[in-house]
């Protein structure tokens, strides 16, 4: 890609970024809600909450393995569950952050 074709990209998608930024859509008020910390705070969140089911997890194995009565197997096996799907999860996004802050390293401007 020849570097005015790049400069022709990069104004357009900065005109179409200016745009959408001055003229609210129907979604704002959801969007402003849900990302209202930016990326990073979402990230954060969705670490804090993979956290939480892993210690929830934790929390009633060893509540089970105390002989503690209102602890059901199949509702700790499904608490396991979670929390092992949540952390795979977790590590797919990391694997797609890291491998696209490589491509964008490796890109020659």
């Amino acid at each position: 890609m020849t570097t005015s074709a790049m400069q022709s990209a990069l104004s357009q998608m900065q005109s179409l970024a200016s745009q959408a930024a001055s003229q609210p859509a129907k979604g704002q008020q959801l969007a402003t809600s849900v990302g209202a910390g930016g990326f990073a705070g979402e990230l954060q969140a969705s670490i804090q909450r993979i956290n939480q089911l892993q210690q929830a997890s934790a929390a009633k194995a060893e509540a089970f393995q105390a002989g503690d009565s209102g602890v059901e197997l199949n509702d700790l096996m499904a608490d396991m569950q979670k929390a092992s799907v949540a952390f795979q999860m977790g590590v797919q996004v990391r694997n797609r952050l890291v491998t696209a802050y490589k491509d964008v390293m490796n890109m020659q401007v």
